[in-house]
């Protein structure tokens, strides 16, 4: 194994490890905000339902890996590939931890979307992008803002009128366990959902050093891969995330629990049905969708907006940002070795 072997694939788990401890979070977020579950034990439950999900989902689905590893091409000469799939990885790095430490919820995949487009770009120009891949990212922005939110709004507005005659008290008994259940379920599909997209570019690694082929237009993932993907952003998960949890689940809207398990079930949906069709979306931008429409169903007003639109502007500039950030460093790398 060479240097940039190793520093590559050093990278790949810095990035699932990333992933883990400030993505992982927003799946429990609701749990924790509505007091369904302690943190700690939110946590956890967070990081055996990501390993589970990264490892079962790929196991029998492995679609949202092979977009990834289809949407750009590092074909170049030399070691100028790992290079600048190298730069793309340090730049996503960067870009979520600071997102982290300023406690905003960006989406780690358009961040990796963003990363790997920026540095294959520096690579081989326009001609490195795969338009057909590419635009189920964008179809993926569309799903996910329409069924999180619309998903979010309609189950709220159903159970308000189903459960209108029934005693309060026991009406938060079931959501109770119901919110618990959704919040478990998001946690296993964002793990089916990024441990995928994750898998697709350490599968890229070893493409481009040789050590893999493809198989038709994927790979077929190794269950070493899967284990160790898993693994890793479980660790990620357990590191824990309330900078996260706050901004997304007690900031922009105060939920009740049965806001919170329609949300949580809006998003769950929603990144199942994707998974299975292949199309990368952002658990981040699902889930957020998911809360805001679960709260206007209430009334509009109980939505913090201020908050919602640094949330946006966030989402916005990381894909610019992010590929920038990603095209300099490739270029700057391939320039130093």
């Amino acid at each position: 194994m060479n240097i940039a072997l190793i520093v590559t694939i050093a990278l790949v788990m810095g990035v699932v490890f990333v992933n883990g401890w400030t993505d992982a979070p927003n799946a429990i977020a609701t749990a924790v905000s509505t007091r369904v579950l302690r943190p700690n034990v939110a946590i956890w439950m967070a990081v055996v339902m990501n390993f589970l999900g990264a490892l079962v989902m790929t196991f029998f689905n492995a679609k949202v890996a092979e977009t990834i590893s289809n949407i750009v091409s590092f074909d170049g000469a030399g070691n100028a590939s790992q290079v600048a799939l190298s730069a793309a990885l340090f730049a996503i790095v960067t870009w979520a931890v600071a997102a982290w430490w300023f406690g905003i919820p960006t989406s780690e995949s358009h961040a990796l979307v963003a990363g790997l487009t920026g540095a294959a770009m520096a690579l081989g120009g326009l001609n490195a992008v795969n338009v057909d891949e590419w635009w189920k990212v964008i179809i993926g922005l569309i799903v996910s803002t329409i069924l999180g939110f619309g998903g979010g709004y309609l189950i709220t507005k159903l159970i308000i009128w189903i459960f209108q005659g029934v005693n309060r008290i026991f009406a938060n008994k079931i959501f109770t366990g119901g919110q618990a259940f959704g919040a478990a379920a998001m946690a296993f599909l964002h793990g089916a959902q990024d441990g995928q997209k994750f898998m697709g570019v350490f599968m890229l690694t070893l493409f481009y050093n040789g050590l893999v082929e493809k198989s038709g237009n994927g790979f077929a993932i190794p269950i070493w891969v899967m284990v160790l993907c898993s693994v890793t952003m479980g660790i990620g998960t357990s590191v824990g995330g309330m900078r996260i949890i706050k901004s997304v689940g007690m900031d922009m809207v105060k939920l009740q629990k049965y806001q919170g398990f329609s949300a949580d079930v809006a998003a769950a949906i929603t990144l199942l049905l994707s998974s299975i069709f292949g199309i990368p979306v952002s658990t981040t931008h699902t889930k957020t969708t998911a809360i805001m429409g679960a709260g206007a169903a209430k009334r509009l007003s109980s939505v913090d907006l201020t908050v919602v639109k640094n949330m946006v502007l966030a989402w916005v500039l990381t894909f610019p940002g992010c590929g920038i950030i990603a095209f300099l460093m490739a270029k700057l790398f391939m320039a130093i070795f």
